[in-house]
């Protein structure tokens, strides 16, 4: 499931480190050139940068505040200057709220809907006509485990619904790019091992690691998944939800 990208230019956001600089990686080891993006972690940002150019492939460092319309279309205008059009998007960025949705200051839920959902929605809308036009692109979405079952929780409450949103975003993107050469899905998981913060008890023994998201994200940039869209692949151990 190995996937070939020689000759592709991927960006992944939030990919100073964390999931991000896995899925980033992975896609440098898959041949893809790459495009660090980064909000605030430029030290970070330039580490992982350097690593991928270890693996042979051009890496560039893009600051941006991917919340902002004027601000994505920079990032993108860097990119395509710096390397090229962008092949293959990964929106990993996406800020959580692990509070009581009554206790959340309206500037704190504004920017948990933001960052999800609004990232989301603002970097497809810049990579989808350059995909379009060349006939070739891969997006993938970084959901949450609950969505998918229906989670319902006072405590997180922006991020889930966020993320149903995120869920809902791809499937409709997906179903409006089927003559395009473009495949949508998501990767969705329930805590994973980089987290600041734990449940009181993990799936099978243990949480999620980077390693097991980007097996999921390969797949989807594989040409084995050239027919697979709109899908979303929870990756939990078979966490199930108790909705309250």
């Amino acid at each position: 499931m190995t996937p070939d990208l020689d000759g592709r230019t991927a960006l992944v956001t939030g990919s100073a480190r964390g999931i991000g600089r896995g899925f980033l990686l992975s896609c440098a080891r898959a041949g893809a050139d790459v495009a660090v993006h980064y909000d605030t972690s430029e030290a970070a940002a330039t580490a992982t940068a350097a690593e991928a150019r270890e693996l042979g492939v051009s890496a560039t460092t893009v600051q941006a505040d991917v919340t902002d319309a004027d601000a994505v279309d920079h990032l993108f205008d860097t990119v395509e200057s710096e390397l090229d059009t962008v092949d293959v998007l990964v929106n990993n960025v996406g800020a959580f709220a692990p509070s009581h949705w009554q206790e959340l200051s309206v500037d704190r839920w504004r920017e948990v809907v933001a960052t999800n959902v609004d990232a989301t929605y603002l970097c497809c809308r810049r990579a989808v006509p350059a995909m379009r036009e060349t006939g070739w692109g891969r997006i993938v979405n970084v959901g949450y485990a609950g969505s998918e079952k229906g989670l319902i929780n006072p405590k997180n409450a922006p991020y889930f619904i966020a993320k149903t949103g995120v869920l809902m975003f791809t499937r409709m993107l997906a179903a409006d790019t089927t003559d395009d050469g473009i495949t949508v899905n998501a990767v969705s998981p329930y805590v994973v091992d980089t987290s600041d913060a734990f449940p009181d008890d993990a799936p099978r023994g243990r949480w999620a690691s980077v390693d097991d998201l980007v097996a999921v994200l390969e797949f989807f940039l594989s040409a084995a998944a050239s027919y697979v869209s709109g899908e979303n692949v929870e990756v939990d151990g078979g966490y199930l939800p108790e909705k309250v």
